[in-house]
């Protein structure tokens, strides 16, 4: 397993400097977010490390001899909108940057991305899934022709008040996850993997491993805390904020070394990247860059 971070925690560093930091802090692999240029529509998102509307042969030999020299691999390419959105438009154009993307991957020699299902927040999962084969089979179809892997990752998007009631991300659970994959069955669409997500949701996040150890493609490593008086408080039909928080790895509930020890039973040989969404840590660059510190030197016990 290669150890890397996700690369929207530091918005303002360049390609190069994610880099440099991830080579200094130790890590192997970064997964890189590719948004479009513009600005950002939540937290985390809008993030550029790489514009691939300007990829070309120069830029790509810069990204590979320069990760090469800094022995840092780009394990993912990450973008993460609605591909399911309400809107017909915005699904268009998200779906467009998706295939890009796929492209990007494919010219840099990487052959993996990282995104959401996406979900239309105002319908049932059986009304979701009347759109879902449309909408990302051709995208499942590019993927395969380029030998690039789409992970989805297991975020329900249902946190700020724009996104209630449904969520704005479908594949939440094993049981999506299986219909999903039913659906449009492909090698080439899997898992972006989150434990966390599980957690908050009062889910068992080691017990689907064994079952979608073939869909693991990459592995998103952040921990959760849930205050057990608040929940006593709102109950599990609250907003999810209102109970739980995104802590670093080792300052949540998630049991790091049994997850771990899950993933090499399951043979898992791919990347954990650090996703940083500590807001003790986020209010200068520095504290961002020292909690990637903080994550390497306690995830070193279990690799």
């Amino acid at each position: 397993m290669k150890l890397g971070f996700v690369s929207a925690i530091l918005p303002e560093l360049s390609f190069e400097e994610v880099v440099d930091h991830a080579a200094d802090c130790g890590y192997s692999c970064v997964e890189v977010c590719c948004w479009p240029v513009g600005k950002a529509e939540r937290r985390y998102a809008g993030v550029t490390h790489i514009d691939i509307d300007k990829l070309d042969e120069k830029r790509k030999t810069e990204i590979l001899e320069y990760t090469q020299n800094k022995g840092v691999e780009i394990s993912a390419l990450g973008y993460y909108p609605n591909p399911m959105d309400p809107d017909p438009e915005k699904r268009e154009v998200f779906a467009e940057h998706l295939i890009k993307l796929i492209d990007a991957a494919d010219f840099l020699g990487i052959g993996k991305i990282n995104t959401f299902t996406g979900r239309d927040k105002n319908k049932s999962v059986d009304e979701n899934f009347e759109l879902f084969s449309e909408i990302w089979t051709p995208i499942v179809r590019h993927a395969e022709s380029k030998k690039v892997k789409i992970g989805i990752e297991n975020c329900p998007m249902i946190f700020t008040a724009d996104e209630w009631p449904g969520g704005n991300n479908l594949a939440i659970n094993p049981v999506i996850w299986r219909r999903m994959f039913s659906e449009i069955d492909s090698d080439y669409f899997g898992l972006n993997y989150d434990p966390s997500h599980l957690l908050w949701m009062q889910m068992d996040y080691i017990k689907p491993l064994k079952e979608f150890k073939d869909k693991l493609f990459h592995i998103h490593l952040k921990d959760a805390k849930v205050y057990r008086d608040k929940l006593d408080e709102v109950g599990i039909m609250a907003a999810p904020l209102d109970f739980h928080t995104p802590k670093l790895v080792g300052l949540g509930d998630i049991d790091w070394g049994a997850f771990i020890s899950g993933l090499h039973d399951v043979g898992y040989e791919g990347a954990l990247c650090v996703e940083v969404e500590d807001r003790a840590f986020e209010q200068t660059l520095q504290g961002r860059k020292y909690s990637l510190v903080l994550c390497k030197r306690y995830l070193d016990q279990y690799l």
